[in-house]
């Protein structure tokens, strides 16, 4: 097409020069656009059935050709100065916000478009492009809808794809004459972007002009600062980024999709300088996130919470639920905010360093503190439910580190300072720990979720804070104390007020007699075979109900807790823990030790183990077991060994264990039929048998539970310390001992 038209317009002129003969043919193509206007009096046809078009797509090539014939690379020919020196572009983006003829704007933003990614010569540094540039993008974008969404992204596309290539363009196309009036924060934020790109017009040859006049200085004028110009609009009024965000709302998946993709693309500029203009002279973070919380808040009230833990699957790729998942009231709308939600937080991941701090922040503030913070400590028991699950939710598909930083300053604040055990709830942390001890069951599962999620999260002040700094100086342990002769001087039965002469004559003994004094390895540590017998031994023979079922088996355990050590080790590698605790001065006094308000709220509902609805007892041996899990030393010395002689008025996981037992077994007395009625409530829970209700049945269904924690702790300590190698040759041990 270009090489025909050049060809006729040579034979047309002769010897007269090519790049005069495509002037007046491009000044004749702009005037019969502008004729139009003067000449028609029909304002219902369409601009498609127009010659417009037709002559848009002429002055087109026209400028393209004339590009590829210039001698001098960067040099503008006449056609572009005329272009240029005629505002014709100013002219067409009126004419397009006038919507004369119909359809005028959904033309002019394809010939936008199209002569910006087809000229090569830069446009977007002169005032007389980027300024109707500017004046485009406020005409879409705002209403969702618009017959123009599919022009309005491909425009989108061109201008973010130009950035990337250019970072300096950043500061033209967000703020052109906006800036003036500003603070001066955002001007010098953009002074090291205008410089570039004022260094790099110094060394861009002038063209020269044509012969309709003279356009050297006004193409200089042209490329001044921004700020020299006019305001013609706040900063915050509709442009590249309102536009974008705009069309992320459509109700096209294509356009609503590429919208994101183009807003992606905008976010990764490589200048430190463009990212700094894109944070301070720009909405992009407020933009984003008030979407976020516009989508939030539109969620139903009453959305279940079980409802919210089972959806999976959502990306803002795929921003709807799986089609196979069970509907629910409010699943559209929950569905639309994960998807948003993970696009920020993949936002956050991609961008520049200064992008991806400044959205974390405004992430934070403006939906975690402002919304979800209220939630969390209403008197409302549906409110603190309803946001403690969408939060875990979140939680769970958080990938970006930023987001995670904040999110754990929010959730646990930046104190990393032992608590005492008579403080009283000041922060957000102590508040949510007290929730897992709610009277609402229902509330205490949530929160134990919550902090579940958070514990598989890679950020080590999350252990640090929750867990480890009240460890830190193993004040758990006697100073000075001899080793015990045997297994059974640790337990201290006798002098366990919950070990009665009573219960001792009830029968009770180990179902399989320990060793008589624990197994050391050179390192001093216990052996782990000693510490794994000690969890097997743990429940009496007669509480015992996984010999007569199949696939309840410890090996099951071993296997399960093999793959879960494995990737939390993965995970906790970079923090660099030491590999053996501290040794102890014997010399030093004792000092009082407390467990830490986490770990205390765990180990008071594990004593209550026996009178806790089932579904809550799942919920606190699955925190404890991802707690043991950690290849800290320390962790494992106070959750894991059983041998660890604990100073006087200290407790154990396995102390409060050996507490639960003694309950158990005085409980059992007073239970009629009890291993039958066990039997039968295991199978009930495994689905092997219709349930009914029983006696006892809270009872029975903790025992279960116990039981099968108690393997659940046995595996986790033989996959962190196995004795023939790391985690290799994992065997099945015979039931009830290894």
């Amino acid at each position: 097409m270009l090489s025909r038209l050049g060809a006729l317009l040579q034979e047309a002129v002769g010897a007269r020069e090519p790049s005069i003969d495509l002037l007046e043919a491009f000044v004749e193509h702009w005037k019969g656009i502008t004729n139009y206007y003067i000449e028609s009096t029909d304002e219902n046809t369409p601009a498609r059935k127009t010659d417009i078009p037709w002559r848009l797509k002429q002055m087109l090539d026209i400028l393209v050709y004339e590009e590829k014939q210039q001698a001098a690379a960067g040099e503008a020919g006449p056609c572009l100065e005329y272009l240029l020196q005629h505002k014709i572009l100013e002219t067409l983006c009126a004419l397009g916000k006038a919507e004369y003829p119909p359809g005028m704007r959904q033309q002019v933003l394809q010939f936008f478009s199209k002569i910006l990614a087809q000229v090569q010569h830069p446009l977007l540094h002169y005032l007389n492009v980027h300024r109707p540039v500017q004046k485009l993008l406020r005409l879409g974008g705002t209403v969702p809808g618009s017959l123009t969404e599919k022009e309005e992204v491909q425009f989108t596309t061109v201008l973010c794809s130009k950035i990337q290539q250019d970072p300096a363009l950043l500061t033209y196309i967000l703020e052109g004459k906006e800036t003036t009036g500003r603070k001066k924060a955002p001007r010098e934020a953009t002074a090291s972007l205008r410089e570039a790109a004022s260094a790099r017009d110094k060394d861009r040859p002038q063209s020269k002009a044509p012969d309709t006049g003279p356009c050297g200085a006004w193409a200089s004028s042209a490329q001044l600062p921004a700020e020299t110009q006019e305001p013609d609009g706040p900063i915050g009024e509709s442009g590249l980024i309102t536009s974008l965000v705009g069309l992320c709302k459509s109700k096209k998946g294509r356009v609503a999709l590429k919208a994101q993709e183009n807003l992606l693309l905008l976010v990764r500029v490589a200048s430190q300088a463009a990212a700094t203009c894109l944070v301070q002279s720009s909405p992009c973070c407020p933009a984003v996130v008030e979407r976020l919380c516009q989508l939030y808040q539109s969620l139903p009230s009453a959305l279940d919470p079980a409802d919210i833990a089972a959806i999976e699957g959502i990306s803002w790729r795929l921003p709807s639920a799986p089609s196979d998942e069970a509907s629910f009231p409010g699943k559209e709308a929950l569905a639309a905010f994960l998807g948003w939600f993970d696009y920020c937080d993949h936002l956050i991941t991609e961008a520049h360093a200064v992008v991806s701090d400044a959205l974390a922040k405004a992430v934070a503030e403006k939906l975690f503190v402002e919304i979800l913070q209220p939630q969390l400590l209403h008197v409302s028991e549906q409110s603190v439910l309803t946001s403690t699950a969408l939060l875990t939710v979140m939680l769970r598909q958080l990938r970006a580190p930023a987001l995670l930083r904040e999110a754990v300053a929010f959730l646990l604040g930046m104190d990393q300072q032992p608590a005492a055990p008579e403080d009283s709830p000041r922060t957000l942390c102590a508040h949510l720990i007290r929730h897992c001890d709610h009277l609402s069951d229902e509330i205490s599962i949530a929160t134990l979720r919550l902090f579940e999620e958070l514990l598989q999260k890679p950020h080590e002040q999350i252990v640090r804070s929750l867990i480890l700094c009240h460890l830190e100086g193993r004040a758990y342990v006697a100073r000075g104390s001899p080793e015990p002769e045997s297994y059974e001087d640790t337990l201290d039965l006798e002098e366990d007020p919950y070990f009665t002469d009573s219960f001792l004559d009830s029968g009770f003994q180990p179902s399989v007699k320990p060793p008589p004094a624990p197994a050391t390895n050179p390192d001093g540590k216990t052996a782990v075979t000693e510490i794994v017998n000690s969890f097997l031994c743990l429940v009496p023979e007669e509480a015992k109900t996984s010999a007569f079922l199949e696939e309840t088996g410890y090996d099951t355990y071993v296997h399960d807790a093999y793959g879960l050590f494995q990737e939390c080790s993965s995970r906790v590698t970079p923090w660099g823990w030491p590999l053996a605790p501290p040794p102890l001065d014997p010399h030093e006094p004792e000092r009082p030790f407390f467990e830490g308000p986490f770990l205390q709220v765990l180990f008071d509902r594990m004593s209550r183990i026996l009178e806790q609805p089932y579904s809550l007892n799942l919920q606190v041996t699955s925190v404890l077991s991802r707690l043991a899990l950690f290849p800290h030393p320390l962790i494992h010395e106070y959750l894991l060994d059983p041998y660890t002689s604990l100073a006087p008025g200290c407790r154990s996981l396995f102390s409060v264990l050996v507490r639960v037992i003694g309950d158990l077994m005085q409980r059992i007395q007073r239970v009629p039929q009890f291993p039958g009625k066990l039997l039968l409530v295991r199978r009930q829970l495994m689905g092997q048998v219709p349930g009914e209700q029983l006696d006892h049945q809270t009872f029975l269904q903790g025992v279960v539970v116990l039981e099968e924690f108690c393997k659940e702790l046995a595996a986790i300590a033989f996959v962190k310390f196995a004795p023939h190698g790391p985690h290799l040759h994992l065997s099945k041990p015979p039931e009830g001992h290894v």
